[in-house]
């Protein structure tokens, strides 16, 4: 048997150890913390998909379920998100704002992207920008590429959040010329229990903080937070819109509803709240 024909186990590739389940409920799962419980799976279709058919049939909040490889993950308009085994971050939590007025709860998306940023500065010393509606940019050689995504979806009382996070990949491992990877953006650390453990901290305390201010994304500071990191905004983007409609505009703001604010070339100012949005050549080069 030559070494290519060995079976591969969940060692085989030592730069991409399995995660540590003791450890990281050890750190995470406390009383009175939002996270209650915590599984990893060796494989699965979709962690968000797993945790909306549980929430069907009642699932507590704080529920966070980790894959150590996705065959079928999804993203915004159905797109598919696969990547080599261990080599990110693919999980999924269930929260259940339901003191929350249920219009706000369109924040929990770009929440969750204020808590990712967060976490991952100070957990692989990248810095991390927010595309509007939730996808996370890293910058590699001046250029920026996407690195990962978030998906909310409702399910049973509450919401389901994904999100899948490119750590480990090298450039022959990418999908596309357009990804990237926090080992490719110069992260300090790639070690996925820490990344993890720091992204579901900044998610705990960002969560926290907008469910005591009844959702209200300006009091709670998530509005603020949000705009800051925003590489959406400034930018001259291509939004394909429903009903097939493309607008070519400036993003200028982000409002009290979570919504991407377009300023047309005639003065006029569009709320988005739903679309594809292409950034344009402008701020670091190339198209996102």
């Amino acid at each position: 048997m030559t070494p290519s024909d060995a079976p591969r186990n969940r060692w085989s590739d030592l730069d991409r150890p399995p995660l540590n389940v003791p450890a990281l409920r050890r750190g995470l799962l406390r009383p009175g913390g939002l996270w209650t419980s915590l599984d990893v799976v060796e494989t699965i279709g979709s962690t968000n998909s797993a945790l909306a058919r549980r929430a069907a049939d009642g699932l507590d909040e704080g529920t966070v379920l980790v894959a150590e490889e996705q065959t079928a993950g999804r993203g915004r308009l159905d797109r598919t998100w696969t990547a080599p085994a261990r080599s990110g971050l693919f999980f999924s939590v269930y929260l259940e704002p339901g003191d929350v007025p249920a219009e706000r709860w369109g924040w929990l998306p770009l929440l969750t992207g204020v808590a990712a940023a967060t976490g991952l500065a100070r957990g692989a010393g990248v810095d991390t920008a927010l595309k509007w509606p939730n996808d996370l940019l890293v910058t590699v050689d001046g250029v920026e590429r996407k690195a990962g995504g978030i998906l909310a979806e409702r399910a049973g009382d509450g919401v389901v959040v994904g999100m899948g996070l490119n750590v480990s990949l090298r450039a022959e491992e990418l999908p596309a010329p357009t990804a990237a990877s926090l080992a490719l953006a110069g992260a300090v650390s790639t070690d996925r229990e820490t990344l993890l453990r720091a992204v579901l901290r900044s998610l705990e305390h960002w969560y926290g903080q907008w469910r005591a201010a009844d959702g209200d994304a300006a009091a709670s500071g998530l509005q603020e937070a949000y705009a800051a990191g925003c590489a959406t905004l400034g930018r001259t983007v291509r939004a394909q819109l429903p009903g097939d409609r493309t607008l070519v505009a400036e993003a200028v703001a982000i409002d009290g509803d979570g919504r991407l604010i377009l300023s047309t070339d005639d003065g006029l100012q569009e709320p988005v709240s739903a679309g594809d949005i292409v950034h344009l050549r402008g701020v670091g080069g190339g198209l996102v």
